[in-house]
Order: C-alpha cells, then structure tokens, then sequence
C-alpha cells in the first residue's frame, strides 16, 4: 500500500480554552482530488493551518510523505511541497497578474526570465493567459481566485491545499472553476480542498472528511457523507434527519 502523502494523528488546538481541532486523525492518500467540508466554525481552516505550519499543534503529529512535521515553518513545508490558498485573497495589487503568479515561482527558480516563463505556463492552466499583463486590483473576485491558485500552483506543489477557492464566485464562475481544479489534480498533484459548495464537492472529490465542532464525524464518498445523518444534524440541526426521513416515507 502507497504511503500516503498526508497523515495526522491525534492533532488537536486549543485556544483560550476553546477547543478548535480535537484529536484529528486522517490519511490523505497520494494523487487524487479529497474535501474537508464541514458547517462554519467546524474548524476547517484551523486545520488547514495545522497541516502547513501556521500554527503548531498543541498535541498530535503531522506526517507530510512519510516525514514529521508537526509544527514546521509553512515555508519549509512549501519547499519540501506543499502550497496552500487562502479564503481571503490579498494579490500585490500593483503588480501585473504575471510578475504575481511569478512570486510563487521564484520558490524553486532564482532567474526572474525563468520565473516569469514559469507564470506564464501556470496563467493558461488556470485561464489566466488574456489578463497576464493587467493589473491584479483590475482583477474580478473570479480573476483572484485564478491568481490565488495559481500563485500556490507556481511553487510547483506535491500537495495543494485549496481553502474556499470557489467561495463568493457565481454559478457560472464556479462552472468555470471546477474543471480547473480537476485538471490540477489529473496532472499529478494531490488536492485536499475545503469547500461549502456541495456541488463542486460531489463533482471533484473522491474522498470527503466532515468535521464539526473540531472534530471528524465522518468520511467517505461525497454521496456516503451526504447521506450520514451526523453530517444532516450537522449542517441543518438537531431532529433534521428525523424529519427528512418521515417526509421521505409520507410521499
């Protein structure tokens, strides 16, 4: 069996006294396109930012393939593979769409010519490729999400974790995204995305983790998941899965 590219163990965070993440235990497996879903406040980007760095655990270990490392720099996590995005796009405005995605790039290429050759490939994998030499405050909300993903995708990542990257799009951008995600994953990265739009979840992911109040309830695929009544109760309240099954039977 592959060893996987991501495992946590036992990872919890408390703040004040808030428990955030309690004793997470998840294997990402190698390739492939997984979720982490969950209601808001479930402690999704919480552990996010466990898995990367951000924040040290204050219990558990993170294992990024096959290699401990609990509570390492974010940047030395990216060097060794791993990039993420963040819910909160913030671009160098006054930079060009090209010279940003070429800041992610200059992670593994010194050269500014071979940096900006290397945004430029990364521009037409996310539909970037017209609005390379706009600037990034020109952007759309749509156009910078493309630019947040593809800044993370320039560091050339073995893992790539995706918070909320369709988050405030409109149906059609989210259309639109979709198969951009998809091809990110065919082309050999591993993706583990957080996401509350359920049907870019049932249309990407292959594996679903759902967490509540800090910590997993349940797994499985998308259609699995969306049938436990943990996660029903979870999203829509207590009773609801009661009740959903009597309208179902009164039909």
């Amino acid at each position: 069996m592959a060893e996987p590219m991501l495992a946590l163990s036992g990872v919890s965070r408390s703040f004040g006294g808030l428990m955030a993440v309690s004793d997470v235990s998840l294997e990402l497996p190698q390739y492939g396109l997984s979720a982490l879903i969950g209601p808001n406040g479930a402690g999704k980007t919480t552990l996010f930012a466990l898995m990367s760095g951000f924040i040290r655990p204050d219990s558990g270990q993170v294992l990024f393939r096959g290699e401990d490392i609990t509570g390492r720099a974010p940047h030395r996590n990216a060097l060794r593979g791993m990039a993420r995005t963040f819910q909160i796009v913030q671009p160098f405005a006054q930079q060009t769409v090209r010279e940003n995605i070429a800041v992610g790039a200059h992670m593994r290429l010194a050269g500014r010519r071979e940096a900006l050759e290397r945004a430029e490939i990364v521009a037409q994998q996310v539909g970037l490729a017209p609005q390379l030499d706009k600037p990034a405050a020109d952007l759309t909300v749509g156009g910078r999400k493309r630019l947040e993903l593809a800044r993370a995708l320039a560091t050339q990542p073995r893992l790539l974790l995706l918070d909320e990257v369709l988050a405030g799009l409109n149906p059609a951008e989210i259309a639109d995204m979709i198969p951009v995600v998809r091809s990110i994953a065919a082309s050999g990265v591993t993706v583990l995305m957080i996401e509350h739009v359920m049907q870019a979840v049932m249309n990407l992911a292959q594996h679903v983790w759902v967490l509540a109040q800090g910590r997993l309830i349940a797994q499985g695929t998308p259609a699995q998941v969306t049938r436990d009544d943990k996660v029903i109760e979870a999203y829509l309240g207590h009773g609801t899965a009661a009740r959903l099954r009597a309208a179902e039977v009164a039909r």
